[in-house]
């Protein structure tokens, strides 16, 4: 796998994603999360959906990609939360290593 991933999860509210956010930043889990309202269609329950729902791309190392993802599942208020890890091919170097020095565990 890559050194670097985004990974793709998806709120209910503006307020559940903000949280969800600044726990994944604190916890030194994801070094930014971008926020974006965007609609959504899809079956649940079965019976087809049309809801607003706020995205959240979150940029990590690979290194914290497991901790990140037990995170996000004891953290989220959906049953079966999405959650897509897409790798990072390329990119800005400088802005690769800061992504890999927020997301370096804090020392006790």
């Amino acid at each position: 796998m890559a050194d670097h991933v985004q990974v793709v999860t998806t709120t209910d509210s503006e307020e559940s994603a903000a949280e969800l956010a600044r726990g994944v930043v604190e916890a030194r889990l994801g070094a930014c999360v971008q926020v974006v309202p965007i609609r959504s269609f899809y079956v649940w329950d079965g019976a087809a959906q049309d809801d607003p729902e706020w995205q959240l791309q979150i940029k990590t190392s690979s290194g914290r990609l497991d901790v990140l993802i037990g995170h996000l599942k004891a953290h989220h208020g959906y049953d079966v939360p999405e959650i897509i890890v897409t790798p990072i091919v390329g990119g800005n170097p400088d802005y690769l290593t800061w992504v890999d020095e927020q997301t370096t565990p804090a020392s006790p």
